[in-house]
């Protein structure tokens, strides 16, 4: 990626306490960030843009807000990415700042091909490529855009770029490169005309990747080789999706494994199909729930360096205003003047600390948010896996169908928009057929005293917080319990409903019940004044017991 190092020579400001702070801050974070400890940086940074912020020095605001784009794009959180980016480019202008515009061009190139926007990825691919000196840079530039000409199937123009480049006396010296162009050069042109026998070419290339102990290289070409074979040789084909299996794992890189897990799930008809898709199945999510954790982890940063900064400013209200009101005390008719000015001060301390709540309000509802996106699409999604791994009669046009679902329902939660169709379900038949819809061969759902007389008079927004609940404790059973029986019992107590959840699974450890999914629970049950008690002293299995007031 490329730096910004050279732009921060630049900067040539007046030294204050603060901006020596700040500065001392920032050199800790990029060594951080240079040695990979992704949080460490990313609060540093965070740390001293909030200095940078009070003294207006919009360069190293930029600065910081580019190394934070960089470090949440390593993280797989595109959206925050772009989002820092762009606020980076609102800081900066041409021809004044270019030598900080090539870094975040860059980075909003690689965030939208990860987004597969690959339109929007190819324009600031140029846009960088436009204000690039750097000969090495330029490659790199080049064969991404390259690349992503071959994404768009406008192969004629990525085999024209490639063999651009493969006629460069300076690539010709630099191997590595080399090699993996010319790999790229063979793949597209046979994408281009399928009559082009690559076959050859992408072994010769193998064996020089090889050598080199290019490993991501070799994972390519074997990628190549595999997609090549796959419709003339179903061994060969197999063959090399196992080495992109092999080495993807070696080197630890869990997006070229599940590629390699789908491409053994389509080419491996033997007995080896289940237990790839179980791997396969595992590793997603595995990815998923890391970049969720990264993602909230990285978000509640940002809101605590906020927070902390606010309730600094407050302090340093109550200080000012403390003074204030010993100079008028003391000084009479000219504590008098000085309180006007005071007031004034105060006036806009006051100001800035009330935009500050409110950007704290504006964060806290980004979370509320984020918990809604996991309880509504993560859970949703999981529990139509769910089905298509449990029913027989599931197929795949009523997949669609829920799919679809849980995607309006995303766009209904980013436009906060809300759940009309929601309120003419029957709780107790939706309440039903989530439970059932987590019933396989391995596991058998129960439901007790699932009546209507049970919902009479729960107001809708109890029942989606009980809803959300009951399935948060579904999806845990289903990835962690082992349980064989799982049994809702409901009961209507006076104005009071009760739901009992027991099954013979391996029950949770005391110290896990507060680090997992089921933290969101005792949240939920809290804010329709009810209570929760998690029973897991027992030999065998989790007892879980619900309540809250009708109304």
């Amino acid at each position: 990626m490329i730096n910004c190092n050279d732009s921060e020579k630049n900067i040539k400001k007046q030294k204050t306490p603060t901006t020596v702070e700040a500065d001392k801050i920032f050199e800790e974070a990029k060594n951080q960030y240079n040695e990979s400890e992704n949080k460490k940086a990313f609060l540093s940074f965070s740390k001293a843009e909030n200095i940078y912020k009070q003294n207006k020095d919009t360069l190293n605001i930029a600065s910081s807000l580019i190394y934070k784009a960089f470090i949440l794009n390593n993280i797989g959180d595109y959206y925050s990415s772009n989002e820092r980016s762009v606020e980076a480019l609102s800081l900066l202008s041409e021809p004044k700042d270019s030598a900080y515009l090539p870094s975040i061009y860059n980075n909003l190139a690689i965030s939208e091909k990860n987004l597969k926007r690959y339109s929007e990825s190819l324009k600031w691919y140029n846009k960088a490529l436009n204000l690039n000196s750097d000969k090495q840079h330029q490659f790199t530039l080049e064969n991404n855009i390259a690349d992503l000409y071959t994404k768009l199937k406008q192969y004629s123009k990525s085999v024209k770029i490639y063999d651009s480049l493969l006629n460069d006396k300076n690539l010709q010296k630099n191997t590595i490169n080399y090699a993996r162009i010319f790999d790229n050069y063979n793949y597209s042109k046979w994408l281009e005309n399928n009559t082009y026998n690559p076959e050859n070419n992408l072994l010769y290339i193998l064996d020089v990747k090889k050598e080199l102990k290019d490993v991501p290289g070799q994972i390519s070409t074997h990628s190549h080789l595999a997609e090549y074979y796959a419709l003339l040789n179903t061994d060969k084909a197999l063959y090399h999706t196992y080495e992109k299996y092999k080495l993807s794992d070696i080197i630890k890189n869990p997006i070229d494994k599940l590629e390699s897990l789908q491409s053994l799930i389509e080419l491996d008809k033997t007995q080896n199909t289940k237990k790839h898709f179980q791997e396969y199945k595992y590793l997603n999510d595995s990815i998923q729930s890391s970049k969720d954790e990264a993602k909230n982890s990285f978000a509640l940063i940002e809101y605590d360096v906020e927070k902390k900064e606010t309730e600094n400013q407050q302090l340093k209200l109550k200080t000012a205003e403390d003074k204030i009101k010993i100079i008028i005390r003391n000084v009479g008719l000219g504590g008098l003047s000085l309180l006007v000015i005071g007031g004034f001060f105060w006036y806009r301390k006051r100001k800035k600390r009330l935009e500050q709540e409110n950007e704290l309000k504006i964060k806290e509802n980004q979370l509320r948010i984020s918990k809604k996106i996991h309880d509504v699409v993560a859970n949703g999604i999981y529990q139509v896996m769910t089905k298509i791994e449990n029913q027989e009669d599931f197929d795949k046009e009523h997949a669609l169908d829920e799919l679809e679902f849980v995607y309006e329902k995303s766009r209904d939660i980013s436009y906060e928009k809300p759940d009309h169709e929601n309120d003419k379900k029957d709780f107790k038949e939706k309440i039903s057929t989530l439970i059932a819809s987590f019933k396989n061969e391995n596991t058998e759902t129960y439901t007790v005293g699932n009546d209507a007389e049970i919902w009479a008079c729960v107001s809708q927004s109890s029942f989606d917080e009980v809803y959300q609940v009951v399935r948060e404790m579904l999806v845990n059973m289903k990835k962690h319990s082992q349980a064989s029986r799982v049994i809702f019992k409901f009961e209507r107590i006076d104005d009071s409903v009760k739901i009992q959840y027991t099954d013979d699974g391996i029950g949770i450890p005391g110290d896990m019940i507060y680090k997992n999914g089921l933290t969101n629970t005792g949240t939920r049950i809290a804010a329709i004044n009810g209570a929760i008690i998690f029973d897991n002293k027992s030999e065998q299995g989790l007892k879980i017991t619900i309540s809250f007031p009708v109304s």
